[in-house]
């Protein structure tokens, strides 16, 4: 009884460690980048959001995207990069939100472009194309709720009109994207 209360407090432990882990930070420029054919929305802000289309985490963020979009409609669009897209993706959520461009990035080529790595990694640009906010927009790997991202962006959403807001980073909680240049790995999740 002993060794199993052992296993099962190890077990409890590495998979909050790894619950509570961010991913990789991205590799962002504080500007929108020039050499690609997708550009900042008519809206006040614009979101580019990259997920992996197996990662399990996905849902989670596609949740807080959503309540994003709804609690800012006029204000915020949203562009989601599907990197290796999937016909059996669990992401059908993402197909039903307003204000909201889905691009297959097969490759993970145009989430290269804006500097992200993991998958949930969210950028929001004003309309100057200006980076506010890097990040993450759910609190831990797979768990909705209250979040430090998705506050950030409401924040800067509700006050666009100051022009000496900075960009708000936080952590990024999803699976890998594939190395920096070479699009996204087929070992991920």
């Amino acid at each position: 009884m002993l060794v199993w209360g052992a296993l099962v407090t190890v077990g409890l432990a590495g998979l909050t460690r790894y619950s509570l882990t961010p991913g990789a930070s991205a590799r962002a420029s504080s500007d929108w980048p020039h050499a690609i054919s997708v550009q900042p929305g008519a809206c006040d802000l614009t979101l580019v959001v990259s997920i992996h289309s197996k990662c399990p985490c996905s849902r989670a963020t596609v949740a807080e995207l959503a309540r994003l979009l709804s609690r800012f409609p006029s204000k915020i669009h949203a562009y989601v990069l599907l990197v290796q897209p999937d016909a059996s993706t669990q992401l059908e959520p993402v197909r039903q939100l307003s204000n909201v461009t889905i691009i297959s990035d097969e490759s993970g080529t145009l989430s290269d472009q804006f500097g992200a790595m993991t998958s949930g990694q969210t950028f929001a640009f004003d309309r100057a194309g200006r980076l506010r906010f890097s990040g993450g927009i759910t609190a831990s790997r797979g768990h909705e709720g209250d979040n430090a991202g998705s506050d950030a962006i409401a924040a800067i959403a509700a006050m666009l009109t100051n022009e000496n807001l900075t960009t708000q980073q936080t952590p990024v909680f999803g699976c890998p994207l594939g190395a920096p240049g070479a699009g996204a790995r087929s070992d991920t999740k």
